[in-house]
């Protein structure tokens, strides 16, 4: 069960080290400035494949727990779904379900856990190999693997090298938990955090935070909600930026330029490189700046 490109290696790997007899995602939804029906990238991988798919609109309908019980699965392996699965579908598989999770459980449960890392200005994350139950990522740990956030790594980049990661490691402990080798270790609660659903009010920038927390947000939130301002009624993408080191200003939100569109933060200066304005493509902020000679007005 998966949808997003994070999905991918895991269902990959599945198909070449096992019996995959049917992949679960989510219903193709419109997609773009058309608003065509596109389909998850797990349903097109499977297709290719040759497996069988099936798109529920919800697994709590009957007739999805049916049609599931009909592939009669030894183990359910998830990896970003969507969805949480209900008890009905936790209890179909003889081995029960494993989870592919992209943090180091019980940190960042829920349904950002990569742009919560960044965001967080976090050094380590990694992958989790869980048992699944009835709660939001709270399952027993099987496996975790841990790598280094790089500075000024976004999230499409830390999603690609985690989720051929989470499918190299899910590949690993499989045999030794299907022979019932591999006990799996409760989380503690107490020190969970959570990484809830990202909307487009979390792209807003609030420049009253130090420039490093805001330059963690628009590596976090690249490419969607993305990292947002309003400047003269209109809205501004920072695409890339970086902090100055040593320039001091006051008050924050004020506009300058360093060679770049800058702006002072509650700490430091935030140096946009790289701006899309509402309406318009990319472009370097030396660009932007030249056809924005009013850059310093910011009322």
């Amino acid at each position: 069960m998966g949808s997003p490109d994070f999905a991918l290696p895991t269902l990959e790997e599945l198909h070449c080290h096992y019996n995959v007899v049917g992949v679960v995602t989510q219903p193709d939804r419109p997609s773009g400035r058309g608003r065509k029906e596109q389909a998850p990238p797990v349903k097109s991988l499977a297709q290719q494949l040759g497996l069988p798919v099936f798109q529920p609109q919800s697994l709590r309908k009957l007739s999805a727990v049916i049609r599931l019980s009909e592939w009669k699965p030894d183990l359910i392996v998830v990896a970003a779904y969507g969805q949480i699965l209900p008890k009905a579908v936790l209890e179909l598989p003889t081995k029960g379900c494993v989870n592919v999770h992209a943090s180091l459980l019980p940190a960042w449960r829920g349904a950002s856990p990569i742009q919560a890392a960044i965001a967080h200005g976090d050094e380590i994350t990694g992958v989790t190999i869980m048992l699944m139950d009835e709660g939001m990522d709270t399952g027993a740990i099987l496996t975790q693997r841990k790598v280094p956030i790089r500075p000024g790594t976004t999230a499409p980049e830390l999603s690609d090298q985690l989720a051929h990661l989470g499918a190299k490691t899910l590949i690993e402990v499989l045999p030794a938990y299907l022979r019932g080798s591999l006990g799996a270790v409760p989380q503690n609660d107490a020190k969970a955090t959570y990484a809830p659903k990202l909307t487009k009010q979390d792209s807003f920038l609030d420049f009253s935070q130090p420039a490093q927390t805001l330059l963690n947000q628009v590596h976090a939130f690249h490419p969607w909600p993305g990292a947002v301002y309003r400047w003269r009624d209109k809205m501004i993408k920072i695409i890339e930026a970086h902090v100055h080191p040593t320039f001091e200003c006051d008050p924050s939100g004020r506009f300058v330029i360093n060679g770049l569109p800058a702006v002072c933060t509650g700490d430091g200066l935030l140096v946009l490189d790289v701006v899309q304005p509402q309406g318009k493509k990319p472009m370097s902020g030396k660009a932007f700046l030249n056809g924005q000679p009013d850059w310093l007005e910011n009322e």
